[in-house]
């Protein structure tokens, strides 16, 4: 700790002496027209502006070495230029935008750092703020399904679990703002613990990360990174409403933020509040209510040596259970929580800090998190009550050798207590002490023109220590379990390019991850289930390939991939022929080796001679077979999805109206696991209707839409309420309103 405080010492006391690295430049479009309020932003050093009414900007105070420059304008592709500064140095940099009749690609953070989407050897897929917020529902991981090979496991519009490509839970990484999540996600009845608070968009890796994140990265990553700050020399903010109808719900958000030259920070509150969902053809489920609140702030320094964050997020919610003890207590729907509900608060300080040594970039990130969690029942005090405290440190140090070469080595390591508090009724869990230290190397090299090298290589060490729980020879004992558990992880991946339009993409990965706490030493009721964790469990093992292609042409863009991913010793709960006192089924955690493989494709055709029309459809498929040709659990249908959109720049006063007409097709899913029943397919049709306009010079966006427009009554394969006989949300009329302001 010493140490680091003295770092961002030095850092304050270099960024005294006066620098002299600028960069200023015009951005104008194709036809040389200059471009006023174009976004100019510097991702490593977390500044920016924007340009005059003459298209000019200009930057000061940047550090020597390669820096990376991010040039954006709304209807227009996104372009991002890497320039190398001297000591002293001042340079022009002219930009000429071309107008995005369909999106290229964005600047992504996760992966191997800040680099443009097609750069990196594994895909990763980006959903931004503005398609977060129009996407019409409350739930914000349904949000993500719109993205071929992403799917959620639901327990309603509160609870809902990320899939990937037939992985879930355990075997995918969430991070927020790069930081992994550690909030007891250990099953299907527990939530993600983020909101789009804050967030300026989602991006999603999909197939092994471990190489670069460690343990439980083995299926996918899906990193919630943070809005850019403001400008420098301004300050903005907004406020947002939105209302849904389905479930009576009620989102409001408010935000703040502001940049001098060196001093940048902001602040934003949400709060939701929704009744319980109904099902499609109107009757209500019972007990799925649930209200939020979170809270997201930050603070920073930003100079010619280096760049120090502080952010803090605060997130709490009430989440209703809809189990067959609360079914029965329930008769009406409603708003606030009485029975059978989580109380989760969760608190997460982030200090994110980056050294400029020339062309040696020295990254240090620590976090501290608190977890806590309460299940109340009908009694005054909680069932069960846990807290769960992590702390993660990560250092890296990126070399930019040459042109042609890049290398990264680093450190990450966390430690980890969980807690049960106040001798409550049930202690699923033990206390317990988990510990994980992994050294990593990361090299890329570009030979030729057109084709990107990267590979790497990770060693991972962790220990996981529990108490004694109960006593001894009792059926609710646990015994304590001391097991360590040591791992390589590695990738291989290429990027050709070809004319600039085509893309091919290859990628080899091996990952790992490590049994948690649940799966070794759950043994207890735990939602409607009886479980048993399992002490001789070992660490999964995937190596997986994916092949995939891209194709952007000015009016047609097209994707494709095909992966294969087998596993060692997949950790999965199955049913077992025994029953706990009370005739409860019990689940026990097993292994077994596995196969997932599957594809997906997309289409985007923007008609040369129709300007205001967009088609675009996709595709996804995923089988997941155990050793003995058992099907896998949680694995979903094959979905297509297809959409209309007309929008152009300006009609009637109104900016970038837009009107969206799209459905989604799930196909029968007759491949259950052994203790799933077969599901059939529906088709559901959803509209959405957008623009903006101004108000004095106040900018007002706002959106109607409606999602399954016919009311259709459906189950979806991954609704763990199926079982109880309810089906999925029905139609569901939204409306928000945003409004801008600052100077």
């Amino acid at each position: 700790m010493k140490r680091i405080l003295l770092l961002i010492l030095l850092g304050l006391i270099y960024t005294i002496i006066p620098a002299q690295n600028q960069i200023s430049g015009t951005i104008t479009n194709n036809q040389g027209e200059p471009l006023p309020g174009a976004a100019v932003f510097l991702p490593e050093q977390n500044k920016g502006t924007v340009s005059n009414q003459e298209g000019f900007y200009i930057l000061e105070n940047l550090p020597s070495g390669k820096t990376r420059i991010q040039f954006s304008y709304l209807g227009y592709n996104t372009e991002m230029r890497i320039i190398s500064m001297e000591t002293t140095s001042t340079a022009e940099l002219n930009i000429s935008l071309t107008p995005a009749i369909i999106q290229s690609q964005e600047v992504v953070v996760t992966g191997i750092g800040i680099s443009s989407q097609h750069d990196n050897a594994v895909k990763i897929d980006v959903l931004n703020s503005r398609e977060i917020r129009n996407a019409g529902t409350p739930n914000l991981m349904e949000t993500l399904t719109s993205i071929p090979g992403v799917d959620m496991i639901a327990k309603g519009q509160g609870v809902a679990k990320p899939v990937i490509r037939g992985l879930s839970m355990n075997d995918i990484l969430v991070l927020n703002n790069g930081v992994r999540m550690e909030n007891y996600q250990y099953g299907e009845n527990h939530p993600l613990g983020v909101d789009a608070n804050g967030v300026d968009k989602i991006e999603i890796i999909k197939g092994p990360a471990s190489l670069l994140y460690g343990s439980d990265a083995i299926g996918g990553v899906i990193n919630f990174t943070k809005e850019k700050p403001a400008a420098t020399g301004s300050i903005r903010g907004f406020v947002e409403s939105q209302v849904h109808s389905n479930t009576n719900g009620l989102n409001n958000s408010v935000g703040l933020k502001g940049s001098s030259e060196h001093l940048l920070g902001g602040i934003s509150v949400n709060h939701k509040t929704h009744e319980d969902y109904q099902q499609g053809g109107g009757d209500f489920v019972p007990n799925t209510r649930f209200n939020e609140w979170s809270l997201s702030t930050n603070g920073g320094y930003t100079g010619k040596t280096g760049t120090f964050r502080l952010f803090y997020d605060y997130f709490n919610q009430d989440l209703g259970m809809s189990v067959p003890p609360a079914i029965a207590l329930v008769s009406e729907p409603g708003r606030k929580n009485k029975v059978w509900y989580q109380d989760l608060e969760h608190h997460l300080l982030n200090s994110r800090n980056t050294l400029f040594l020339g062309n040696v970039k020295w990254e240090n990130n620590l976090a501290w998190q608190s977890a806590l969690r309460k299940l109340k029942t009908t009694g005054i005090n909680p069932f069960v009550e846990m807290r769960l405290n992590t702390f993660t440190y990560e250092s890296k140090v990126h070399f930019a050798h040459t042109d042609k070469t890049d290398y990264t080595i680093g450190l990450q390591g966390m430690s980890q207590t969980n807690r049960n508090l106040n001798n409550r009724e049930s202690q699923f869990l033990p206390d317990a002490e988990v510990n994980n230290l992994g050294i990593l190397m990361l090299a890329q090299y570009a030979p030729v023109e057109g084709l990107k090298l990267q590979g790497g290589v990770r060693y991972d060490f962790l220990s996981t220590d529990t108490d004694p729980l109960g006593i001894e020879g009792s059926d609710d004992y646990h015994a304590p379990v001391s097991k360590e558990f040591s791992s390589f992880s590695g990738s291989a991946g290429a990027t050709y390019t070809i004319h600039h339009k085509w893309i091919l993409r290859a990628n080899v990965a091996r990952a790992f991850r490590a049994p948690n706490i649940s799966e070794l030493t759950s043994h207890g009721m735990h939602g409607s289930r009886y479980e048993e964790g399992n002490p001789d469990l070992d660490p999964q093992k995937a190596l997986e390939t994916d092949l995939s292609v891209h194709y952007h042409g000015e009016f047609m863009s097209l994707d494709g991939a095909v992966f294969f991913n087998h596993i060692d010793d997949y950790i999965f709960l199955s049913p077992t022929s025994e029953v706990a006192a009370d005739g409860t089924p019990v689940f026990q955690f097993r292994q077994t080796n596995a196969r997932l493989y599957g594809g997906e494709a997309g289409l985007h055709v923007h008609p040369r001679a129709i300007p205001w029309l967009h088609l675009k459809g996709t595709w996804s498929t995923v089988t997941g077979k155990q050793e003995n040709e058992d099907y896998l659990p949680f694995i979903p249908a094959g979905k297509f999805r297809y959409e209309v959109r007309v929008s152009k720049k300006n009609m009637w006063g109104i900016v970038n109206p837009s009107v969206k007409l799209w459905a989604l097709t799930a196909l029968d899913q007759d491949q259950p696991a052994p203790d799933e029943t077969a599901t059939g397919g529906y088709t559901l049709v959803n509209a959405t209707l957008s623009g903006g306009f101004e108000v004095g010079n106040l900018p007002v966006e706002m959106t109607f839409g409606v999602n399954n427009l016919f009311n259709k009554q459906y189950f979806d394969h991954l609704s763990t309420l199926k079982g109880l006989g309810y089906y999925n949300q029905g139609r569901n009329i939204s409306a928000s309103i945003r409004v801008e302001f600052g100077q």
